[in-house]
């Protein structure tokens, strides 16, 4: 009997990890850059040693990992001063106030009142030598190499300044973890190299590669099977009344 009760507890458990996986997903169909995760299971034989050789009884879901999906998703244009799309594979980089650095597809920057280069959650992007700052009344171009310049919007308007360029960095996929932020970091800590090979486009913003079909037809099918799990132990309630019934009798 606990045997049944223990099998369906860890389906159930598991689908359930994996139905908040999806609802997660779903959530963040608009997220600019967002990639979409997903839990792996495997089964786990659970084996007796009751007598030898030990014999493989039953078999318990285990959530072996959690797989992000980093293919890239559609660009949409928008003709924004400061919105920018890795193009191909890389990321940006993004200064935290400890001095430590995430990585990001979202690319839909703004400035902050004092004018720095951040993200809508208010971290800075990280530049050559730090945060980028926009000196007020210009006009701003951003490169596809990741320079931002500006030019004055009064006075001398031929004149261009380079007032920065954007960490643009491409490290192995394998060493990337997601932080509860959402943002990426490298697995053994430190800083990725800005890799030069890495493109953006300006004026663009990357859309999310969640396919909300896929991720709707999923969560039917977790529902499904958690009821069947569900299922299974109120059968074993069942069998388990059953059978003190009959022990009572005799």
């Amino acid at each position: 009997m606990d045997r049944l009760i223990y099998t369906a507890m860890s389906g159930a458990s598991a689908t359930l990890s994996r139905q908040a996986s999806v609802a997660h997903n779903l959530a963040n169909v608009s997220t600019h850059g967002y990639r979409a995760e997903e839990h792996r299971l495997r089964a786990a034989q659970v084996l007796t040693h009751n007598a030898p050789p030990a014999l493989p009884v039953r078999a318990f879901v285990v959530d072996a990992s959690t797989h992000t999906d980093f293919s890239q998703g559609a660009a949409m244009y928008t003709g924004g001063t400061y919105d920018v799309a890795v193009r191909g594979q890389g990321w940006f980089a993004l200064a935290l106030p400890d001095g430590s650095e995430v990585y990001t597809r979202n690319g839909a920057f703004e400035l902050s009142v004092n004018g720095v280069l951040q993200t809508a959650n208010g971290i800075p992007v990280q530049g050559d030598g730090g945060p980028i700052t926009i000196p007020p009344d210009n006009r701003v171009t951003i490169e596809r190499d990741g320079t931002v310049s500006v030019t004055p919007a009064t006075g001398a308007q031929n004149t261009v300044n380079v007032v920065g360029r954007i960490k643009l960095v491409n490290p192995p996929e394998a060493d990337l973890v997601r932080g509860e932020d959402g943002l990426f970091r490298l697995a053994g800590g430190g800083a990725a190299p800005a890799d030069e090979n890495v493109n953006i486009a300006p004026g663009y913003l990357e859309n999310s590669n969640v396919n909300p079909v896929e991720e709707m037809v999923s969560m039917i099918s977790l529902a499904r099977q958690f009821e069947m799990q569900v299922k299974l132990l109120s059968n074993a309630e069942l069998n388990d009344r059953a059978a003190t019934q009959v022990l009572a009798l005799s």
